[in-house]
């Protein structure tokens, strides 16, 4: 069966031996893209690069190029429209290799080897002072989907998560309990673990405010937690493992997969170790406050606003870590364990400095893998009160949120349920999913770098650009395969039946799919594959308003359209499913 990969690559092959049969050469470069409108053909031809190469007319070549064409079997048509040649393909080629190759391939749809290196993508990345919040989901559904579609595309992913679990923050958390949590745990609250802790967190906020000598005393525990003091490092091991409790439900929730997790305890002194080294190797020098610090070379990161060298402090006067220091280390740690070709960082846009900086000293340390390192920056997530500010308890959990979501689906859920069909935990359980899919595909529907002001009544609308528009066109998808006659085999269908405007849209999605994931894997984009399912369910709907498909006057045309109507349902679970959101075959 001929795949839509091969289809493409004998079309250009057909190309290349239509160029050299009219000028005598071949082309040393030609790009197969599709025309703005589906009138013009099914794939079109630019010849600027032909026009560099014959150093003639770009219009010139198209025109020659239309008239030297002769019929043949995979080509219908070739005519010129300026610089480009639009070329036409048999109805029977064009809908039967999609369609045929779309069924056939079900959920490895799209599936390629652009590149088959082992990546790293580390998401999500917690502290153990504040359960997950929307800010996080972001990060978690961006890591999952670059994940997913880089898997797609032929590399090996391993999907890593370095939990901050030690820190001034951590201390925080822990003094405040210590202080005023008398004895209390999660059981006898009956709060999540990370919630339970989260609130200490919140509450040193608000006693320090009062309080300024709290800052030593935190100060003063994190040295003791550096110098392995008993007693505090059995109080930090008891709240951060109530914190991973709670973050292990909310993972399991949102679908967050991990394979490997690094804990930034772990990994500090490692960072230490290599900093002592850069040290004697003059990478770093000491500051006059007594801080080691690497200079910022001024060509890339100019000078600051007194005009001197900008400086990165890699280790405290007093020989504590920072964020950096342990970012030296675990850098090092992932690719000596797994052997890396990229390591990609999931992290806010407001780390960009702090990347670029970790990125140099990696490099003048020695490392040439630094160059495979990336920073997969996001922009923040807004709601209508402001920025979210953990630290002063106005946050979107998670949890909450979820909630929340799913309440506001099963409800349009029973509005729609007016015959009773569907049992109250049928109704929860598609809520559940429909509000994880307004949640994730609006956080991915725009590019990462993107600020977002979440809408959360536009997220879960059943019309427009929303996940669960796209959930909504699979169910009714499904509803109709559940209902093709009994004898329906796609492989026997008639294509050349196929044809009209409405059909040619969606094929037109169908074979552009792969493009899409590929394009996305390279940009690390997933609000390509997002806009690509939508712009798929749109040109869906819109055949299925327009068109009969199981009761017209043709069985024939019946088993085409159906054949069409599935490949599409193909499409649209496989995109989602790569967005981290699960498909219903009934809403």
């Amino acid at each position: 069966m001929k795949k839509i990969s091969e289809m493409r690559q004998e079309i250009k092959e057909f190309i290349r031996g239509l160029v050299e049969h009219t000028f005598g050469i071949l082309p040393t470069e030609l790009s197969l893209s599709y025309p703005p409108n589906i009138d013009l053909g099914d794939f079109t031809i630019e010849c600027f690069s032909l026009a560099k190469q014959l150093r003639r007319s770009p219009n010139q070549i198209a025109k020659d190029l239309a008239e030297a064409f002769a019929n043949q079997e995979l080509i219908a048509e070739v005519k010129e429209t300026g610089p480009y040649l639009n070329l036409k393909l048999s109805n029977q080629t064009l809908f039967g290799t999609a369609c045929l190759d779309a069924i056939s391939s079900g959920l490895n749809f799209g599936k390629s080897d652009l590149t088959g290196d082992r990546v790293m993508v580390e998401y999500l990345s917690p502290n153990t002072n504040k359960p997950l919040h929307l800010g996080h989901m972001r990060n978690g559904c961006l890591g999952m989907a670059i994940s997913n579609i880089l898997s797609a595309t032929g590399c090996e992913v391993v999907k890593a998560n370095l939990i901050n679990d030690r820190g001034v923050h951590i201390c925080k958390s822990m003094l405040a309990w210590q202080r005023w949590g008398e004895g209390a745990t999660p059981e006898s609250t009956g709060v999540k673990g990370d919630h339970f802790v989260g609130q200490w967190y919140v509450k040193y906020s608000q006693e320090a405010e009062k309080d300024a000598h709290l800052e030593e005393e935190v100060m003063e525990m994190l040295k003791l937690w550096e110098d392995g003091d008993k007693e505090i490092m059995a109080r930090w091991q008891m709240m951060n493992n109530w914190v991973y409790q709670g973050f292990g439900q909310t993972y399991d929730r949102l679908g967050f997969i991990f394979d490997k997790f690094y804990y930034e305890s772990d990994t500090y002194k490692l960072g230490k170790d290599l900093i002592t080294a850069g040290l004697e190797k003059s990478v770093f020098h000491q500051d006059d406050q007594g801080n080691t610090v690497f200079s910022l070379p001024e060509s890339e990161f100019g000078l600051d606003k007194e005009g001197h060298e900008k400086k990165v402090t890699v280790l405290r006067r007093d020989g504590t870590s920072l964020y950096m220091t342990q970012d030296i280390g675990t850098a090092l740690m992932k690719v000596t364990e797994y052997n890396l070709d990229r390591s990609i960082y999931v992290v806010g846009s407001e780390q960009v400095h702090h990347f670029q900086s970790l990125f140099k000293i990696l490099a003048a340390l020695g490392y040439e893998w630094a160059k495979g390192c990336y920073h997969l920056s996001y922009g923040m997530v807004y709601l209508p009160e402001g920025k979210m500010k953990s630290r002063e308890g106005k946050v979107v959990d998670a949890d909450n949120l979820i909630d929340e979501m799913s309440d506001l689906a099963a409800e349009e859920i029973r509005k729609r349920n007016q015959d009773g069909l569907q049992s109250e935990s049928e109704i929860r359980e598609r809520g559940e999913k429909i509000g994880l899919a307004a949640i994730k595909f609006f956080l991915l529907r725009v590019r990462p770098q993107q600020d977002i002001n979440f809408d959360p009544a536009e997220s879960i609308s059943f019309d427009g650009f929303t996940g669960p528009y796209c959930q909504y066109t699979y169910a009714r998808i499904s509803g109709i395969m559940r209902n093709a006659p009994s004898e329906y085999q796609a492989a026997k269908a008639d294509f050349s039946l196929l044809g009209n405007s409405e059909e040619l849209q969606l094929v037109q999605k169908i074979i552009q799919f792969e493009d899409e994931l590929v394009g996305a894997a390279r940009e690390y984009n997933p609000s390509r594959v997002a806009t690509h399912i939508f712009e798929t369910a749109k040109a869906f709907n819109q055949f299925y308003n327009r068109h009969k498909v199981l009761h017209n006057d043709s069985s024939e045309l019946t088993e085409a359209r159906l054949a069409l109507v599935e490949a599409t349902g193909v499409v649209i679970k496989r995109g989602l499913n790569l967005l981290g959101i699960e498909v219903l075959e009934k809403m």
